[in-house]
């Protein structure tokens, strides 16, 4: 495995690397979800790389820049172990050089959800990412669907930019009551820890009324605001029955829809989401 710290060493040893390229864009503190995305990439691309970059564009003021965790020796030590090829450790001032104006807006998408919440955020997002593919020149980029927003809006951008790079989601990895990975875990005390299990619960119960028939929108997003709300650690920041590629809310459930929340636990704000897909009604045969 080898640890690049300059794009000018990136690129030359990227060109040594023929066949498929699979990138896995991470800004660190590398857990079990992280793990998921690099295997899948390994099984389905000649050479992996990934990026670990705490990128600054994307937090806004008084979001926690500052404290995100960052544990690069234990990170390169897993990244070894899952015969990752290449790692780009880039600084700010490499991604963002004095004088740096040029950001990427993908307008509609971002707009709802997080976009609303974090002004700007998806901005940063789009822009750093443009930045990784324009330096590993990937054939794949995996995503977790956990940031199923930032996958939506990555999708728009690669197609709207006719980047030559496929974009791959991969299921979320949750722990074994259900809260999703993610690297803000660690910020939760065990109480907090415990009332964190509110959004899979808020999920789960949408779903199963979902999975016996309803398709009123508002019934779901109602379904997940009251278990919410008997969790007295949570504050729902939003509930969302959305389409999946337009993330439009919806009012009736036709063929698939994004149940996605935003829920501060203490402190400390988390995210998921389920995507429902509608079966397709049972086919008829004529008795013989």
């Amino acid at each position: 495995m080898r640890v690049i710290y300059q794009i000018s060493e990136l690129r030359a040893l990227r060109r040594e690397l023929p066949g498929v390229f699979g990138l896995v864009p991470t800004m660190g503190a590398l857990h079990a979800g992280h793990a998921s995305l690099i295997r899948r990439a390994r099984a389905e691309c000649d050479h992996v790389g990934v990026s670990i970059f705490v990128n600054p564009a994307q937090f806004a003021p008084g979001e926690d820049l500052a404290k995100y965790p960052r544990v690069l020796e234990k990170d390169l030590a897993l990244l070894e172990s899952l015969a990752v090829d290449v790692v780009w450790t880039p600084t700010p001032e490499i991604m963002y050089p004095a004088g740096y104006q040029t950001w990427i807006a993908v307008e509609n998408i971002s707009a709802p959800l997080e976009g609303a919440i974090r002004p700007g955020h998806f901005r940063g997002v789009a822009t750093v990412v443009a930045k990784l593919f324009n330096a590993f020149t990937p054939d794949i980029a995996y995503f977790g669907q956990k940031d199923a927003q930032q996958a939506a809006v990555l999708r728009r951008m690669t197609l709207d930019l006719n980047f030559p790079v496929k974009i791959a989601v991969c299921p979320t990895v949750r722990e074994g009551d259900g809260l999703a990975l993610s690297s803000r875990n660690a910020y939760l005390n065990p109480n907090e820890r415990q009332a964190a299990t509110v959004l899979y619960r808020a999920l789960v119960a949408a779903k199963e009324k979902f999975d016996a028939g309803e398709r009123s929108a508002e019934i779901l997003r109602s379904v997940m605001r009251a278990v919410i709300a008997a969790e007295p650690l949570a504050n729902a920041q939003y509930v969302s029955v959305a389409d999946p590629d337009t993330l439009e809310e919806l009012l009736e459930i036709r063929d698939q829809a994004l149940l996605s929340l935003a829920v501060r636990i203490g402190n400390t704000r988390l995210i998921d989401n389920f995507l429902l897909i509608s079966a397709p009604p049972a086919t008829a045969f004529p008795s013989p």
